[in-house]
């Protein structure tokens, strides 16, 4: 039973008013604790005055934190848990002593209904194995995805790369289910009304790449031509295509998909430290940057990864965002945002229905509690 929202001193909040977004938020599995969380939370509550929040965690620890934040506390529910999942617990430990935790709490409140989206900054591997056992794959998917933006060429300004680490393997059918479920998202999410969808490998040619991707294209190009898809396979793209505007979706496993995001962050700060260590320079290279700083600031914002923080957990009943463990204030309302959206949008519905339409559903229910969720870091 959903009990009674307080904000700190007890004082009872008002029912969110019927529309408003919900959020449920795990406060504790970040590397920063809180705090940083917290801040996010009321960046986002000061730009967005239709959502509301459950934030999960340490009850006397966030009421604290909650006293210097009072705009935020009368749009807060505390929901008290204890316990803590470890960036460094692994997913079959963590499925079983996961009662108590925040990060379990959040997504209770999500499969209860409370809520209509769950924000972890948590460890990526249990956050999925528990997102599994709480909220159940949809119909048809056999390994949910973890879809993000990714700064591009494209009309949008980003393309959407999946899988970036929910699953270090991919089969065929996986790889075609994230085609599917990668379009709908660039529809509802980057407004994109027929996306295209390429397949990662190490060439753009017909010739390139092993025999499991091969059937993975066959199987995606079926998959658009079916009617209603509402996408095109372009076939193979490179690396290079991910920041292109020869394509809106690029598909690839996990593994592949992990390796090529935090290299692309890692780049992105190469490229920000090397431009600040030049501007610094001489007091001419100072003064240059004074006359380029409106230009310099736009490009810094275009490459911080803060502001396209947070990977959506697609192929589940029910919407989840992931926010980078070390994420700070910035990122954290960026990740808020997204879920925003997406919990608004009815989206995880939506994607469900296309995978279904797509691939005929089997009896997967059993399966979820028993597996190991082996992902990326």
């Amino acid at each position: 039973m959903h009990r009674a929202a307080t904000a700190p001193g007890g004082s009872p909040i008002p029912a969110p008013r019927p529309g408003a977004g919900v959020i449920s938020v795990d406060a504790m599995g970040g590397d920063r604790g809180p705090g940083p969380v917290l801040a996010g939370m009321a960046i986002s509550a000061r730009k967005n005055p239709d959502i509301r929040f459950i934030v999960h965690g340490d009850e006397e620890q966030l009421r604290r934190l909650m006293r210097r934040r009072p705009g935020l506390a009368e749009r807060t529910e505390i929901r008290h848990a204890p316990e803590v999942v470890a960036m460094s617990d692994k997913p079959s430990k963590i499925m079983r002593r996961s009662r108590g935790t925040s990060m379990m709490s959040a997504l209770q409140a999500v499969a209860g209904g409370d809520a209509s989206v769950a924000v972890s900054c948590g460890n990526t591997g249990a956050l999925m194995a528990l997102a599994m056992l709480a909220l159940r794959r949809a119909p048809g998917v056999d390994r949910p995805a973890i879809g993000v933006f990714w700064p591009s060429r494209g009309p949008a300004g980003y393309n959407i790369v999946l899988d970036v680490g929910a699953d270090i393997r991919a089969e065929p059918k996986n790889l075609a289910q994230y085609a599917v479920m990668g379009a709908e998202y660039a529809r509802l999410g980057l407004k994109i009304d027929r996306p295209r969808v390429g397949l990662l490998n190490v060439g753009s040619e017909e010739s390139k790449g092993g025999e499991d991707l091969h059937s993975a294209a066959e199987m995606i190009s079926a998959a658009a031509i079916r009617p209603g898809a509402g996408f095109s396979y372009i076939g193979f793209v490179e690396g290079g295509d991910i920041l292109s505007d020869r394509v809106d979706v690029i598909v690839t496993d996990g593994f592949t998909g992990n390796i090529a995001l935090k290299t692309a962050e890692g780049t992105a700060k190469l490229i920000s430290d090397s431009l600040k260590e030049a501007f610094r320079h001489t007091w001419l290279s100072r003064l240059g940057a004074l006359a380029a700083w409106t230009s310099l600031r736009r490009l810094s914002k275009r490459i911080d990864p803060r502001q396209v923080n947070g990977g959506v957990f697609l192929g589940l009943n029910g919407s989840v965002v992931k926010s980078h463990g070390s994420a700070d204030a910035t990122a954290v309302a960026s990740a808020i945002k997204l879920a925003a959206t997406m919990g608004l949008s009815g989206f995880q519905g939506k994607v469900a229905e296309q995978v279904a339409n797509a691939f005929p559903a089997r009896n997967t229910a059993g399966a979820d509690s028993d597996r190991s969720g082996k992902t990326t870091g």
